[in-house]
């Protein structure tokens, strides 16, 4: 899975927009390994890095649990 770095519109794919932080390809579509190759290095019409490979796997949540925070009481002064 790639992930868009700068705005582009993809030539070989009737001029989607693909905007930082998009995933590439989008839905249903499928590209070489050759244009991977040339939208994530700097060897296309842009001249500039276009998308990054992602990792795959879904980031791990942690299971740390918080404790509730404590409730402060102000306790009035009695007046006599």
């Amino acid at each position: 899975m790639y992930k868009v770095v700068r705005y582009f519109t993809d030539l070989q794919d009737n001029n989607h927009e693909y905007k930082a932080g998009d995933i590439f390809p989008r839905k249903g579509l499928t590209v070489s390994d050759e244009r991977l190759a040339e939208l994530s290095s700097k060897k296309n019409k842009q001249g500039v890095v276009l998308i990054e490979k992602v990792d795959e796997k879904p980031a791990e949540k942690t299971t740390e649990t918080k404790k509730p925070a404590k409730k402060r009481t102000t306790k009035k002064k009695e007046t006599a």
